[in-house]
């Protein structure tokens, strides 16, 4: 199981807001995924710590309590997959819904997310940057300052550690999920360096996985 790479992720630590900055650079959680070694096994997490997660996808997501109940209703149980490289998956009915890596934030997997698309805030890269989204690469900072990108307008602009939905040039849904690097205003000012790393992407072990 490759999991970021060479390189191993120290645990986030939260911003105000909700935000989270990574102690160090972390890479695609899911370029190479096998349940039957990578599993370390699936229990329901007590009532308490549900509902501990439950007020954390609620404070980090763009989502009410309303939606929350729909993807992940409080008569169904929450399973905790426990993953090596201290990755939890978080199933209902065997679907997954979200994945965390140690104590950082809470990301939709991506079908959650195509089919509830606006729980996360949206980047989007060009045309150009479309092979590398597509590698789990990260995002450069041109990518999405280009004509073909996209960065929200200053009044809505994202901090660094915000949790963003990365859309492609020509692409109706999103085709990664990211954390920012930096704010999305410090993206256009600076035009360089790395803006977002990806965390999972369109046709990575974690999209081949429909049930656990």
């Amino acid at each position: 199981m490759v999991l970021f790479g060479s390189v191993h992720c120290a645990p986030c630590t939260e911003l105000s807001g909700g935000k989270f900055q990574p102690l160090f650079i972390t890479i695609t959680m899911f370029k190479k995924f096998t349940p039957s070694t990578d599993i370390a096994g699936q229990t329901p997490p007590k009532s308490s710590v549900q509902r501990s997660i439950r007020a954390a996808v609620l404070q980090q997501w763009k989502i009410g309590p309303e939606t929350l109940e729909e993807i992940w209703p409080k008569k169904e149980t929450l399973i905790h997959v426990k993953c090596r490289e201290h990755i939890s998956i978080y199933s209902v009915q065997s679907v997954p819904l979200f994945f965390q890596h140690f104590d950082g934030p809470f990301y939709p997997t991506l079908r959650l997310l195509h089919r509830y698309p606006s729980i996360l805030p949206k980047v989007g890269v060009d045309r150009g940057a479309i092979r590398f989204l597509l590698a789990g690469a990260p995002m450069m900072c041109p990518g999405l300052t280009s004509a073909g990108g996209y960065l929200p307008p200053p009044e809505e602009a994202l901090p660094k550690g915000t949790v963003v939905a990365v859309h492609a040039e020509g692409k109706e849904h999103a085709v990664g999920i990211g954390i920012t690097e930096l704010s999305t205003e410090d993206m256009r000012k600076l035009n360089r360096d790395t803006a977002v790393e990806i965390v999972t992407y369109l046709g990575d072990d974690l999209w081949a996985l429909q049930t656990l």
